[in-house]
């Protein structure tokens, strides 16, 4: 794992905030079809912001430490702030990933942004 940040090591090492959610506000599940990485994200929303993020991944190491990082780094941001967030921002959070790694910090950013338009659709508002 020499080509990992360290911070990369360290949420692949000790992952926070995996596991099952009991009723969620939202959730998503997203996989990608080339390498088989699957990320299940469910969040809890308080006054419009992110107030809890449980996941599950199934994948190669970078898969599952962006999806703890992703957990971690939007909590308390708005539903307009985690649809905005992009694959290079967590990619970049976490410190950096080799090129053919880039796909899991798409799989984190994909599923976060279709639990909120799952959550925004329970409401009855669309996306």
């Amino acid at each position: 794992m020499g080509q990992y940040s360290p911070l990369v090591i360290e949420h692949f090492e000790h992952p926070r905030n995996a596991g099952v959610m009991e009723d969620p506000d939202g959730e998503a599940t997203v996989a990608n079809p080339v390498c088989g990485d699957r990320m299940r994200v469910m969040i809890r929303v308080r006054d419009g912001r992110v107030a809890e993020v449980r996941w599950q991944t199934r994948g190669c190491p970078p898969a599952i430490a962006t999806s703890s990082f992703a957990s971690e780094l939007v909590q308390g941001w708005t539903l307009d702030e985690v649809e905005a967030l992009t694959r290079e921002r967590i990619a970049e959070g976490i410190g950096g990933l080799p090129p053919d790694k880039i796909h899991c910090s798409v799989l984190a950013a994909d599923a976060l942004r279709a639990a909120v338009r799952d959550y925004r659709s329970r409401l009855g508002r669309g996306t």
